[in-house]
């Protein structure tokens, strides 16, 4: 045989295996696995430059105050000791109490979704990615560019369902907008339980909305009340309404969480220059500030209950105003976060941003930046 027909002969013997695996429509794939960081992190701040942002956020809980805009978690932290004025949202509390209540939180924590081959650890070395949560718009080769629906919610959990290195399902994958909002969350939670068995999100937004997501993940679980308030099995994120505020619906939700044992993680949204200080150093000050108030309300509500350290700060467009993602500035906050985190021994939640308009390889390097943190 010729060397050209040897090598005509491997062509269509590449060509058949991709036909073949095209009609099974088999996506090879590493097997399920949760990774673990085996190299250092990137730790911009020494030791002295940590404890200047943590004193800085205790002095801002000590002196400022957060404001809680729920007349029940107020009540909770008058009881605790906390120092609340019946005539005012504002909440001080001495840092000694703060981190009392910080310390009481697992530094880990094992997540048990209701298929347990997808069970997940958050904390120290171990990483779980999730999909992108609530945006409005999806595009495909198809349709183009588009508001959110139904369909194309369902085929991005589906998606999730079968990559493997999507570990866990962090909210609606897009909002599915001709859903109507008063009855989305119980739609949009049976989409979840029944398309993914892999850990899901539900969205804290008061009293009604949560109540019903714990007890649709409950009895998707088969478990009575005990036994699934035994284990973290679903989780939800918080955002402060920065500058130092944390409101009714986010609160509420998370109050309820944290009695039934469920992991709640807080993220202020904090830009440099809108709500926050135009410094790196201020905004992440304020950031651990909202932060850790916020868990240490948690904590008196449920000792030892599940919560996690979140991070979003980031700078604005000075002319604009708009956020911007993945610059220089997010970046370093994110790494500084990280560090924060570990000082705390809390798991922590960061996002993967990028600035970018498609898949390029800018939206690598920049991605690639915030995962070293």
């Amino acid at each position: 045989m010729s060397v050209r027909a040897e090598s005509s002969s491997g062509r269509r013997g590449r060509r058949t295996r991709r036909v073949e695996v095209a009609k099974v429509g088999v996506i090879e794939q590493l097997p399920w696995t949760q990774p673990v960081y085996t190299d250092p992190p990137t730790e911009p701040l020494d030791e002295d430059g940590l404890e200047a942002v943590h004193d800085a956020a205790m002095r801002i809980v000590e002196e400022i105050g957060i404001d809680f805009l729920h007349e029940g978690a107020r009540r909770v932290l008058k009881e605790a000791g906390c120092d609340v004025q019946s005539d005012s949202p504002t909440v001080r509390m001495d840092r000694a109490f703060v981190m009392e209540q910080v310390e009481k939180a697992p530094e880990y924590i094992t997540l048990e979704p209701r298929n347990a081959d997808h069970t997940l650890i958050f904390g120290g070395a171990y990483a779980a990615f999730g999909q992108v949560a609530s945006p409005p718009n999806v595009s495909d080769l198809d349709g183009g560019r588009r508001m959110g629906n139904r369909k194309d919610y369902q085929n991005l959990l589906r998606l999730a369902q079968s990559f493997n290195c999507i570990h866990f399902t962090g909210g609606h994958p897009v909002e599915p907008v001709d859903l109507h909002a008063s009855t989305r969350h119980l739609d949009a939670l049976f989409d979840m339980l029944t398309l993914t068995d892999k850990l899901i999100h539900a969205y804290s937004l008061g009293k009604e909305r949560m109540v019903d997501a714990i007890e649709m993940v409950r009895i998707a679980a088969g478990l009575d009340d005990e036994a699934f308030d035994a284990a973290p099995r679903m989780f939800t994120n918080i955002n402060s309404s920065s500058p130092l505020k944390h409101d009714w619906p986010m609160l509420d939700g998370a109050m309820r969480l944290a009695k039934r044992n469920q992991l709640v993680i807080v993220t202020p949204f904090t830009l440099s220059g809108a709500m926050a200080p135009v410094t790196l150093a201020g905004a992440l000050a304020q950031q651990t500030a909202e932060c850790l108030a916020a868990l240490a309300l948690l904590q008196v509500v449920r000792p030892g209950a599940p919560v996690a350290y979140g991070s979003f700060t980031s700078n604005v467009d000075m002319k604009s105003g708009a956020p911007a993602f993945g610059t220089p500035e997010y970046v370093r906050a994110t790494q500084i976060s990280g560090q924060l985190a570990r000082r705390y021994k809390l798991p922590w939640r960061a996002s993967n941003a990028n600035a970018t308009n498609c898949a390029d390889a800018q939206a690598t390097w920049e991605s690639a930046a915030s995962l070293w943190a």
